[in-house]
């Protein structure tokens, strides 16, 4: 059975990048995080949703423990059970730390999670290229033992994610270890001794490499979309595109995996909310799944979750991938549209908008808990306040200005009519005095207008 009595547990991946760090700072120039990239990002063909900007959270830094809260706040409503967090180790080297230590040291945010290894090069193209290599991801006996003491660690967190009491391991490139199942060995004995023995390693179906799990030594296989949507669906050519980017019908891809058969293994399915890289790769080298919608979404992801079984996983690519077009986050265009389609495709209750709290008392975990959730509401209730208090302002504020532009201009045109006016009755005397001047009788004048007798 699943942690999660009687219904499949959902994770979402969760891309720990968002605050700069000095290896970014050195690559890509001070302050660097990828909210750098989507927002240059352009639409590459008539219909192409570029760039795609947060809503709710804005450009956030995950060094602010808040936005953490927030987040893991907005996937709990919505039936996300879990994040994954990317992982990333060279030899003792773990760049993009900070929110995985600070989950470690101060349980912050109070969410469950796990982790994938990302264990592939850092490339300056974020294509895990051989060129241009950035941070090189390499293996030895030594560092397999020095790793595995840090995930022994990390995996006997409280908030750490088990089903059927099994910490969950992802690891997204296997098939690089040059001995996986030496390494897993390793691993398995190490983690045994310190009290974990039962850990539910799942490959990453990645890089065409699509083989039977224990080959390599894990449990499962999950998929890793887009990985291997070549192999399912054909590319499409929208009008004005760029032929070297690879587009994809989401409706075609969705209706194709939601048809799959399930391998001779277990193999955890995993769904897109969408897909595009154009923030990080550029007009001609850019992948994108085109065309997604909360319906379509919806649709796959109720497929897979009702076929996934009690004690299964249901995976989403991602939480927050902005530069890959990969988020359930709010957007400027769709707001809570994804978040609300996920609450009803895995049997969710579709909370109200945030602002606005149910004032039925909830169930919560200590006091604590239940401050920082009624802390929070009380900070969405202030800001949809004060986000309407701004809109009536300006809504004052113009009628105002108009109140004004329209007495200036009915002043202005006051102004030139009695300036006409007095043109005209200036002309007007000019006129009766030279008919004056010109009845029999009448007194003449000399050119300084002084009368003569």
């Amino acid at each position: 059975m699943s942690d999660r009595a009687g219904r499949p547990t959902t994770i979402a991946y969760y891309l720990p990048q968002f605050y700069p760090i000095p290896e970014n700072d050195a690559w890509y120039g001070t302050g660097f995080t990828e909210w750098r990239n989507v927002v240059r990002a352009r639409p590459l063909f008539e219909g192409h949703e570029q760039p795609r900007l947060p809503a709710d959270l804005g450009f956030y830094d995950l060094r602010v423990r808040e936005v953490r809260h927030q987040q893991a706040r907005l996937a709990k409503r919505y039936g996300i059970d879990a994040f994954c967090y990317y992982h990333y180790w060279f030899n003792g080297v773990r760049p993009l730390r900070h929110v995985i230590d600070d989950v470690l040291a101060n349980s912050v945010p109070n969410m469950p999670f796990c982790l994938a290894w990302a264990n592939e090069n850092w490339s300056r193209h974020w294509d895990a290229s051989q060129h241009e290599v950035l941070l090189r991801q390499t293996y030895t006996p030594e560092d397999d033992e020095e790793h595995g003491q840090f995930l022994l660690r990390v995996m006997s967190h409280p908030l750490y994610l088990r089903v059927d009491g099994r910490p969950i391991l992802f690891i997204y490139r296997i098939q690089a270890f040059p001995d996986a199942t030496a390494t897993i060995e390793r691993w398995r004995r190490m983690w045994a001794e310190g009290g974990l023995p039962d850990v539910h390693i799942v490959k990453f179906d990645t890089h065409g490499d699509f083989n039977d799990p224990a080959v390599y030594g894990a449990d499962t296989a999950a998929q890793f979309l887009p990985h291997g949507i070549h192999d399912v669906v054909r590319p499409i050519r929208p009008d004005g595109c760029h032929p070297d980017n690879q587009v994809f019908s989401y409706e075609q891809v969705s209706a194709a995996y939601r048809k799959q058969p399930q391998p001779g293994w277990t193999r955890h399915e995993c769904v897109l909310p969408s897909w595009d890289n154009t923030s990080r790769r550029g007009d001609g080298k850019s992948l994108l799944v085109h065309g997604s919608t909360p319906e379509l979404y919806e649709e796959w992801l109720s497929t897979v979750h009702k076929r996934a079984g009690a004690d299964g996983l249901v995976l989403i690519n991602a939480w927050n991938e902005w530069a890959e077009g990969a988020y359930l986050e709010p957007d400027l265009t769709h707001g809570h549209a994804y978040l609300e389609a996920t609450a009803r495709a895995i049997g969710q209750p579709v909370p109200p908008q945030p602002g606005w709290s149910d004032p039925t008392p909830t169930a919560v975990e200590d006091d604590q808990t239940d401050l920082a959730e009624r802390y929070l509401e009380a900070c969405e209730a202030v800001a949809l306040l004060r986000r309407r208090l701004s809109r009536l302002e300006a809504t004052l504020e113009r009628q105002i200005s108009l109140a004004v532009q329209n007495h200036q201009a009915e002043l202005r045109t006051a102004r030139q009519h009695a300036l006409e006016l007095a043109a005209e009755l200036e002309r007007l005397e000019g006129t009766q005095r030279t008919f004056t001047s010109e009845l029999p009788g009448a007194p003449a004048s000399t050119a300084n207008g002084v009368h003569r007798t």
